[in-house]
């Protein structure tokens, strides 16, 4: 993988090895592979526990380390019989959010931030893990607090600086999340990290850490700001909306949704693009008032906060000739927009021509 500059490497069973080099698959020139091979190269790095936990469940995530060679999350799991496994390399050194291409300031500002909820969204493989390691890493250069993270498994491994980092991997240091959660505020932590948010229990138990002055990072599977915001009321009865808003209208701090792109340029090889919220009072109001939508023109027209919507991440990422104006059209929301921005010409809320 390192050798080819590969993001990712899928071992399945008929087929030679696949890998994916800045977002697209390729094929390995060697013979293919069949079910025993693929399982005898699980198995050598598999203690007795994961063992019976893959024999149990058919679907494992953990990671593994060899040395000098770098760090990798390995998913492993059954498909028609047979063993196949996905493997992500992870960089063995933290990118910075300069190294990411990332809103710097924004970013900062979020990671400046004392107590509340930040959730970072987006698809799997959308880089969510990376941009949180970021965070997690500003933080404990800048800043001298305790940091918890409950990881499922730990990926980057942090070196403590300013802050003193603990980190707990669900299934080997804490049997879930959510156990994992109502422990955490017992251990006097400043800053706690989970992965992803996964059902309301879990939601709930780092709500409560955030609104009892700890900073809560965690990501959510979504693809916009306003969507992430109906998935959280989502995942709670109906009758308990009201309730719900009012907690997250004075907790939540930001959202972050970002896509992973291709890059033109071949040192890059894959970028982020970004839809940052950061709350402010109107933000409140309108999750207070479940006027979710119009939430979207705020993260429009409100960049001299440090906010921006996916088109404006583009266009940033097109007048620094990261990406392609293909690509861009592309995985925009709204490419008639874009198209017309590409061009120099912006339309206001009422659709007249402001620039």
């Amino acid at each position: 993988m390192n050798k080819y500059g590969a993001s990712d490497l899928h071992l399945k069973v008929g087929n030679p090895p696949i890998l994916r080099v800045q977002g697209r698959i390729r094929y390995f020139d060697a013979d293919s592979l069949d079910n025993e091979t693929i399982k005898d190269m699980l198995f050598e790095v598999l203690d007795e526990e994961q063992k019976e936990s893959f024999a149990r469940k058919q679907d494992l995530d953990f990671a593994y380390s060899v040395p000098k060679v770098g760090r990798y999350r390995i998913n492993a799991f059954r498909q028609r019989g047979s063993v196949s496994l996905a493997i992500r390399r992870v960089n063995h050194t933290i990118p910075s959010f300069e190294d990411l291409h990332l809103k710097v300031d924004a970013m900062r500002k979020i990671a400046s931030y004392r107590q509340g909820l930040a959730i970072v969204c987006g698809v799997t493989g959308s880089g969510k893990s990376t941009t949180l390691a970021a965070m997690i890493e500003y933080i404990n250069a800048n800043r001298r607090c305790h940091i918890v993270t409950i990881e499922d498994p730990i990926e980057y491994l942090y070196r403590d600086k300013k802050a003193f980092v603990n980190q707990r991997e669900v299934g080997i240091d804490v049997p879930s999340f959510h156990a994992a959660l109502k422990s955490v505020v017992r251990q006097d932590p400043d800053v706690i990290l989970i992965g992803e948010m996964r059902d309301q229990e879990t939601f709930e138990t780092a709500l409560t850490a955030a609104e009892t002055g700890h900073l809560v990072f965690g990501t959510l599977h979504s693809s916009t700001v306003s969507q992430t915001i109906g998935r959280i009321i989502d995942m709670f009865p109906s009758d308990r909306e009201r309730m719900l808003r009012q907690s997250l209208a004075f907790s939540l701090v930001a959202i972050v949704c970002q896509k992973i792109l291709p890059s033109v340029k071949e040192e890059v090889g894959l970028v982020p693009v970004q839809e940052i919220l950061l709350t402010n009072p109107t933000v409140q109001k309108l999750i207070l008032e479940g006027e979710d939508k119009k939430i979207e023109g705020i993260v429009r027209g409100s960049r001299e906060e440090g906010m921006q919507d996916f088109n404006q991440g583009l266009l940033e990422l097109l007048r620094q000739g990261l990406i392609s104006e293909e690509v861009a059209l592309e995985v925009s929301h709204n490419a008639e927009q874009l198209a017309m921005n590409m061009k120099g010409i912006f339309l206001g809320d009422d659709r007249k021509i402001v620039r």
